[in-house]
C-alpha cells in the first residue's frame, strides 16, 4: 500500500512522519508486536529521505511506541504514547503502590457504573462473574485471572467515561500482574469473592455507595492477606538464616 504525506503543516517533516506512523499504530493497522517495514521500504512509500524516517522512528521509540531490535528489526511494543508512559511508571512501582491505584480506579468506576449502566452492561458483568467462579470452582488460576480482570473491566465500561477505561485498559499489564501475585491469596478469601459478588448487585441495583463499599471490602481483604503473607515470607527467611548459621 502506497502512503502519501498528508498537507504540509507547521510541524517538521520527520514530526509529520511521525505522527502518520503513530496514526498506524493507533489504529491497529501495526498492531502491537508487529515489525514495521524495513527503512527502505518507508523510504520508498512515503517519498522521503532516510533520514527523516531515522527521525521519525528514532521519536517513537522515544515515546516507547517503537522498540529497535538490533539485527532483527524495529517492533511496535505500545499503541498509545499514554500506555507507553504508563508502563514506563508502573515498571518502577511496587506491588503495594499498584494496588492503591487499582483502588482508586474501581472505587469510582464502580460508583459511576451504579448510576450509568444498562440492562446489558450488568448482563455483561454477571456473565463474567459467572466465568470468575466457574474458574474458582474448578481451580483454573489461569482462567480465573482472565475473568478477573474482564468483569473489572466491564465495569469501568459501564461508567461511560472514555478516559477512565483508557487509564485502566493502559494499566491492563501491571493489573495482571498484580492479580496473579495475590491469586494464591484470593482463591482462599470467602469475603474477598462475595463483595464482587456484592458489587455486582450494587451496580445492578443502582447503589453507588454500596458498590464503593464493595471494592472498598475486597480491597481491604486482599491487602491484609498479602501483608501477612510477607509476614509468614519474611518469618519463613529468617528461619532459614538462623538454621543455616547453626
Amino acid at each position: 500500500m502506497k502512503l502519501k504525506l498528508q498537507q504540509p503543516t507547521r510541524l517538521t517533516l520527520s514530526q509529520q512522519v511521525a505522527a502518520q506512523l503513530e496514526e498506524l499504530i493507533s489504529s491497529g493497522k501495526w498492531p502491537v508486536g508487529s515489525r514495521i517495514p524495513a527503512e527502505p521500504e518507508l523510504v520508498n512509500q512515503l517519498g522521503v529521505s532516510r533520514n527523516t524516517i531515522r527521525e521519525a522512528v528514532r521519536a517513537l521509540i522515544h515515546t516507547g511506541l517503537l522498540e529497535a531490535k538490533p539485527g532483527d528489526g524495529t517492533y511496535v511494543c505500545s499503541s498509545s504514547e499514554l500506555r507507553a508512559a504508563i508502563q514506563r511508571r508502573l515498571r518502577k512501582s511496587s506491588v503495594a503502590d499498584t494496588f492503591e491505584v487499582r483502588y482508586c480506579l474501581e472505587r469510582e468506576a464502580a460508583r459511576l457504573a451504579a448510576m450509568r449502566r444498562t440492562e446489558e452492561d450488568i448482563d455483561k458483568m454477571r456473565a463474567c462473574l459467572q466465568r470468575r467462579n466457574a474458574a474458582l470452582r474448578s481451580n483454573d488460576t489461569a482462567a480465573y485471572i482472565k475473568a478477573d480482570l474482564m468483569l473489572h473491566q466491564a465495569v469501568l465500561a459501564a461508567t461511560y467515561n472514555g478516559l477512565l477505561i483508557d487509564l485502566y485498559e493502559h494499566m491492563a499489564d501491571a493489573l495482571l500482574q498484580s492479580i496473579d501475585t495475590a491469586v494464591d491469596e484470593t482463591l482462599t478469601i470467602e469475603p474477598h469473592h462475595e463483595a464482587h459478588h456484592d458489587m455486582v448487585e450494587a451496580i445492578a441495583n443502582s447503589d453507588p455507595e454500596a458498590a464503593e463499599e464493595a471494592v472498598r471490602s475486597y480491597i481491604e481483604a486482599l491487602q491484609t492477606s498479602l501483608h501477612h503473607r510477607e509476614g509468614r515470607k519474611a518469618n519463613n527467611e529468617k528461619h532459614d538464616k538462623t538454621c543455616s548459621n547453626e
